[in-house]
């Protein structure tokens, strides 16, 4: 089973990605589950606001979609991310980009073990499951 990086009609290059491999899945074991085959996708603010339109129907920007072929425990999926996005949004919650892209991957990886945030309650708890991601990544290597 896998953790692949791909960039689609952008340039971007992850950083330390075999450090990034190893947290996502110190991330998914802490929570119980295992880890299957799961594409992280980063592509521009416009091809993932189309795929936002087509497969959800919602015509805005955002910064993640997540598609998921979990079966039972094993965590596997694809997860799209737009770099300008997470760059946009990092400035707006004075976030260094770097750490808001490893919270937006986490947040995909999330989704992917069946958390949600729609509602308020959904909300606090995937930021609290985003935090203690975020600390494992800070734990020496």
């Amino acid at each position: 089973m896998t953790i692949s990086f791909y960039s689609e009609g952008i340039h971007f290059d992850l950083k330390q990605k075999i450090r990034h491999k190893q947290w996502v899945r110190d991330c998914i074991y802490s929570n119980q589950k295992i880890q299957g085959n799961i594409s992280f996708i980063f592509i521009s603010n416009e091809q993932l606001r189309l795929m936002n339109q087509e497969y959800l129907n919602h015509n805005y920007f955002t910064d993640v979609l997540t598609f998921s072929y979990a079966e039972k425990d094993i965590i596997s999926g694809d997860i799209f991310i737009s770099i300008e996005q997470v760059r946009i949004n990092a400035k707006l919650f004075g976030a260094v980009a770097e750490e808001e892209l490893r919270r937006v991957m986490i947040h995909g990886v999330l989704h992917l073990m069946g958390f949600n945030d729609s509602l308020p309650e959904e909300q606090a708890i995937m930021r609290k499951k985003e935090n203690e991601a975020l600390h494992l990544w800070l734990k020496p290597v």
